[in-house]
């Protein structure tokens, strides 16, 4: 059973969601007086601040009728029924975090001293610290959770659409109730609800062990089912986005084969058949794949890729894949490959194994490089893990991810090879 407390959590709070809670614009750059603010608050906290995480799984849990029986305690609440049904969930972690009354006194002081723009940029990082320590608490859960067969599902907090705020207290009663360890803070729950210190939460996590329920994660984002207007703590639109590159299944219907019949210079295998099906596959290389014929007939290609991470809210992130391939004659040989986040793009912080282990991850994402010095062809035998998931947590679903870049780009010299033979104008190269 799962039962765990932290009283020096990560403080790595991501800059843009700090500049989220103040309300800049995605991207905004923050200068002068706002960028002194800003780093005045982090700074403080950094050497001020006492944050803590207190986690416990329940394996007690019944679902009817939108309820919610949690070792004994009821819950109404149809959404979280909902997305806990559908996910097949058997148990619950329950999770209380807290950035500390400290940050909430450091606001007030600045108040009572005239100073406005101080008090309202400590409380916006008090904010983003309490959001942070829910996501390091995914994070942690993930970790533990992944080994055993299990995922975990997305948070769902008091104050969410369709889950009354007044059921913070009962909540707050639950996660008190059998604990074996001390809480690593002090926190209150008003009757109404309201948590003192206030830069404080209160969350559950659904376990399942029915992983292929989860394949459609991200709509399971609690802001997706919520239509409050103007909310600046909105993560995602409330309409569903399109579905991300690792949705793939819809596009899964079999093997699919490329008519043969024409020019083959290359020793690309004209006849190939791809895990994905033609319609995906070319949707992609228009969409997101950029090719470069150099001078010696080498070829440099990007993949932009993006998806989601597997919990905390299904963050989205984005990588860049680059990929060099020796000429046609050389049967497109490998020569280098590399895969990078986008410049800007801050959501793969938010992967557990980050929250983890930051530097072996990445380490493990750049070191890995498949089919390398071996022709672009073979990726068609490659034997790899399908594990379609959004995030890089584990080798095999990066493998899958490096197998869907390599058949885009193999589908896309292939279809410029079959132009040619045919005399057609070619626009994969570009």
């Amino acid at each position: 059973m799962l039962e765990l407390t932290d009283t020096r959590p990560n403080l790595d709070v991501q800059e843009s969601e700090y500049h989220r809670l103040l309300g800049y614009p995605r991207r905004h750059v923050v200068e002068g007086r706002s960028r002194e603010l800003a780093d005045r608050a982090r700074q403080w906290y950094a050497l001020n601040g006492r944050p803590w995480i207190y986690a416990r799984q329940i394996d007690s849990l019944e679902l009817q009728n939108g309820r919610l029986r949690i070792n004994g305690a009821e819950f109404v609440s149809q959404p979280l029924h909902d997305r806990l049904a559908v996910a097949g969930t058997h148990g619950v972690v329950v999770v209380a975090v807290s950035a500390g009354a400290e940050c909430e006194a450091e606001a007030r002081r600045h108040w009572q001293a005239g100073e406005p723009d101080e008090y309202f940029f400590q409380e916006m990082y008090g904010s983003a610290v309490a959001e942070h320590l829910i996501t390091v608490a995914g994070g942690r859960i993930c970790a533990w959770a992944e080994p055993q067969g299990m995922t975990v599902l997305p948070h769902y907090s008091p104050g969410y659409s369709g889950w009354d705020i007044a059921d913070q207290v009962k909540l707050w009663e639950l996660i008190r109730l059998e604990r074996t360890r001390p809480f690593p803070g002090e926190l209150e729950v008003m009757v109404s609800g309201m948590l003192h210190p206030k830069k404080s939460m209160l969350a559950l996590f659904g376990l399942t062990r029915q992983v292929e329920k989860t394949r459609g994660l991200r709509n399971l984002v609690p802001c997706e089912g919520c239509s409050l207007p103007g909310c600046q703590y909105r993560r995602a639109p409330y309409k569903h986005s399109p579905p991300q590159i690792e949705d793939v299944r819809r596009l899964q219907g079999g093997r699919t084969e490329i008519p043969a019949g024409f020019l083959n210079p290359s020793a690309l295998d004209h006849r190939a058949k791809y895990s994905t099906n033609s319609r995906a596959l070319q949707k992609w290389s228009q969409e997101r794949l950029h090719l470069e014929r150099l001078a010696d007939g080498a070829v440099e290609a990007r993949f932009h890729y993006e998806g989601t991470t597997c919990s905390n809210l299904g963050r989205p992130l984005e990588f860049y894949y680059h990929v060099k391939l020796a000429s046609p004659a050389e049967q497109y040989r490998i020569i280098e490959t590399g895969c990078v986040p986008v410049p800007g793009d801050t959501g793969y912080q938010s992967m557990c194994e980050y929250l983890s282990n930051a530097k072996a991850l990445m380490e493990n994402i750049a070191a890995e490089k498949p089919l390398l010095d071996r022709p672009l062809n073979e990726v068609l035998a490659w034997d790899r893990p399908a594990r379609p998931s959004g995030c890089y947590c584990d080798r095999g679903k990066r493998l899958h991810k490096w197998g869907l870049v390599l058949e885009v780009i193999h589908y896309a010299l292939a279809q410029q090879e079959k132009e040619l033979a045919d005399g057609q104008p070619v626009a994969i190269l570009k």
